[in-house]
Order: C-alpha cells, then structure tokens, then sequence
C-alpha cells in the first residue's frame, strides 16, 4: 500500500497500527496481573499455614524461638502492714513459644495472657508485703524474688499453643511516706561517709605504724631507737586496752553514775635537763 497524496497513511494501516498497539498494551496487562496473582496467592497460602512469605524481599527469620518483652500498663500496689500504705511494683514480662509463631501471632496471644501474669503476680506482692512495714521496699523485692527464683517460668496454653512467661519485679516506696523518710536517710548517709572516713584513717595509721616499727627493727643495734620501739608499741597496746575499755562500758551501761573517762594513753618523752648557765 501506499501512503496518501499529502505523505499520511492511509485510514487502513491506521487502523492496523492501532490494533497492534491495542493488543500489546492488553498482552502486557494480562502479564503484569497474571504476576500480582501469583504473588498475592503465595502470601495467602503462607498467612493460612502460619509461615512466613518466601520472596525475594522477605527478611531473613530469626534463629530460635521469638521473646517479646511487655511491661505492665500500670504499676502494681499491694498495701504494706497497716493497710494504711502501699507497695508499688513496676513489672516486666518475658514471653516466648517452642513452636514457630510470627510476631503478630505471638503478639495476640501475649495480649491474651498477660492479665492472668500480672493477677499471679499481684497475689504473690500482696503476700510478701503484708507483714512488711511501708518503708521495707527493699526487703519486699528481695522476698518477691526468691519466690520468682522458685518458680522463674510460668506456663500458658490456648488449645495447641503454649506460651511461656519469664516475670521480672521492681519494688518502689509509696511517695506519701518518702518525706518523713528522707531525714533519716540523710543522717544515715552522712554516718556511713564518716565510718567510710574513719576507716581509712584507721587503715593508713595501721600502715604508717607498720612501716615505722619495720624501720625501727631494722635498726636494734640502736638502744636509742629500740627504746622509741617499744615505747611506741606499749603506747599503742595501752591505747587498745583502753578503747576495748570504752567500747565495754558504752554497750553495757551501768545503773551507777559513769565516772569520767580517763584521758587516753599518750606517748610521753622524757623532759630534756635543763642546760648549765653560760659561763660569765
């Protein structure tokens, strides 16, 4: 065929050529959504047997089995002796299936179980406090615990599947008692940093007294420094006696009247003669 006269085609090869593009723009379509099809009917095949979706663009599954880690919406009070405070106990728990389950699926079964968690939880807080006064939250967690250490992993089962549940507590004070707390914490941090200050004291006199007699006995040929030795280690047995002696009295307080404590064992040394007149 030739063109027209005035160079276009003529209306039948017009016609043709869009035939042609027609049927390669429906071919292509027909392909794409033979594609989606298929793509979408293996995940569907995968979700009903509770698998995950095998692709190129699926994220590699986890060795072992899933943990999902949940706190409790809301701390957990238990009253404290007296019924008149509270203990509040912010709580953790651990979830985790020997059997293969995605997350979602895991996750749905956590939000099933976990009131029945925090409800065993809450009775054995409230058991463990209720001889504890209010301010004991330390002695609450230690003994909340030792009774989680019995018994660490809790068991949950919903036909086929069973889940288990690793539980984890933290104890805090009820905030109503914390300001008639708070000077008494001060006072007993203040006497801990003294003792701790004492202490080192004590230790560094030990090792200077300890390094002094060891220079002292390596010089015995000295009369001068052996009679300074044994000066000082009298001095020192004597004012051990003496702080035992304290120490007695002060643990076992007499009904009598306490006499004034003596002045504590001081080393002495001998008054220097004094010197002869200068000659005029």
């Amino acid at each position: 065929m030739t063109d027209a006269p005035d160079g276009r085609p003529r209306p039948a090869d017009q016609w043709r050529h869009r035939g042609v593009r027609g049927s390669t723009i429906a071919r292509d379509a027909a392909v794409r959504g033979w594609r989606w099809w298929a793509r979408s009917w293996d995940r569907l095949v995968a979700a009903l047997q509770d698998e995950a979706p095998v692709g190129s663009a699926a994220a590699p599954s986890p060795s072992g089995p899933l943990v999902e880690q949940r706190d409790a919406p809301r701390l957990i009070a238990v009253p404290a002796r007296g019924y008149v405070y509270s203990f509040y106990i912010r709580a953790t728990f651990a979830w985790s299936s020997p059997a293969s389950l995605r997350s979602e699926v895991l996750s749905w079964y956590v939000q099933y179980f976990q009131p029945n968690a925090i409800q065993r939880l809450t009775r054995l807080a409230a058991d463990a406090a209720r001889d504890l006064p209010p301010h004991r939250a330390g002695d609450l967690e230690v003994a909340l615990q030792r009774v989680l250490d019995e018994d660490p992993l809790w068991q949950y089962q919903r036909g086929d599947i069973t889940l288990t549940c690793r539980p984890y507590a933290a104890v805090r004070l009820d905030e109503r008692i914390m300001p008639a707390l708070q000077p008494h914490v001060d006072r007993l941090v203040k006497l801990e940093y003294q003792f701790d200050e004492q202490i080192r004291k004590a230790r560094y006199a030990e090792e200077l007294s300890r390094r002094w007699t060891a220079i002292l006995d390596d010089h015995t040929d000295d009369d001068d420094l052996a009679d300074a030795r044994d000066h000082m280690l009298t001095a020192h047995r004597e004012a051990a006696r003496w702080i035992a002696d304290l120490l007695h009295r002060h643990a076992n307080p007499s009904p009598e009247p306490t006499p004034t404590p003596r002045i504590p064992p001081q080393q002495t040394h001998p008054t220097p003669a004094p010197a002869p007149p200068a000659p005029e």
